[in-house]
């Protein structure tokens, strides 16, 4: 489904804009089970409460990701860094390798649509311009994208390497649209909502089960006011987009 270009005359939201891990398919539960993995490889090493693993491999993945960007292989890299680091060089070379498996069987992954995605973007696609915007390896993104059966329902789709208030800006500038017209679905509050909502646009927070602890944080001022909803799961939106729309308008 290809959408017209918005009608930027008219009052309200143009565009939606919609996250792809973990709004439209599964994507963190395969990192948690990554993480577990991990913990058990290197826990043949160390004491895990101790050294502290999961907090010293987060605080890796968070030093690397402006070198390595988002992602499995990221993620990969960083496992293997924390590994070194964890057990002082005592890993074996055996069980990097099984780290590296790790990151092979989550790329394999198929994709799993979460519940009532495909007719939640089609009811929005009815009454508004849609744009997937996901961040992440270019390749595997490109990929589950294409995987998911849902590229057809969105007019662009961009892959990025990080989702902050300058990527929105630019992505609105070339829509030729203002922030008070657009919205934005997703589950993480640091990448979905808290840019959006800075730049004076509105969102839709479907927070899911599991949820990256990088991507939590975030702070939404209260002057935001009701320029944005939360909703257990993603069958509520067409309702929750409409309702910002007349909103949107009313405010105009």
């Amino acid at each position: 489904m290809q959408t017209s270009s918005p009608d930027t005359a008219a009052g309200g939201i143009h565009l939606v804009g919609f996250d792809a891990d973990d709004t439209l398919w599964r994507s963190e539960d395969y990192f948690a089970a990554a993480q577990r993995e991990f913990e058990r490889i290197v826990g043949g090493y160390i004491d895990l409460d101790n050294a502290r693993a999961r907090q010293r491999l987060l605080a890796i993945e968070k030093g690397n990701l402006a070198l390595f960007g988002y992602g499995v292989k990221g993620m990969a890299l960083s496992m293997i860094e924390a590994a070194v680091d964890i057990t002082a060089q005592r890993i074996s070379a055996t069980d990097l390798h099984r780290i590296v498996s790790i990151a092979k069987d989550m790329l394999r992954h198929p994709v799993e649509l979460l519940p009532d995605v495909r007719a939640a973007v089609e009811a929005v696609a009815r009454e508004h311009a849609v744009v997937l915007i996901t961040k992440g390896d270019l390749f595997h993104q490109e990929a589950k994208v294409r995987q998911s059966g849902l590229a057809d329902l969105f007019g662009r789709i961009e892959i990025v390497s990080e989702k902050d208030d300058a990527t929105y800006h630019r992505v609105l500038g070339e829509f030729g649209l203002g922030p008070a017209q657009f919205c934005m679905v997703g589950n993480s509050l640091r990448s979905d909502i808290a840019p959006v909502l800075r730049l004076g646009g509105w969102a839709v927070h479907v927070p899911y089960h599991l949820t990256w602890e990088h991507e939590r944080e975030a702070d939404i001022d209260p002057a935001v006011g009701d320029r944005w909803r939360e909703l257990p799961g993603i069958g509520g939106l067409p309702a929750a987009v409409r309702s910002l729309h007349e909103l949107a308008c009313a405010t105009r």
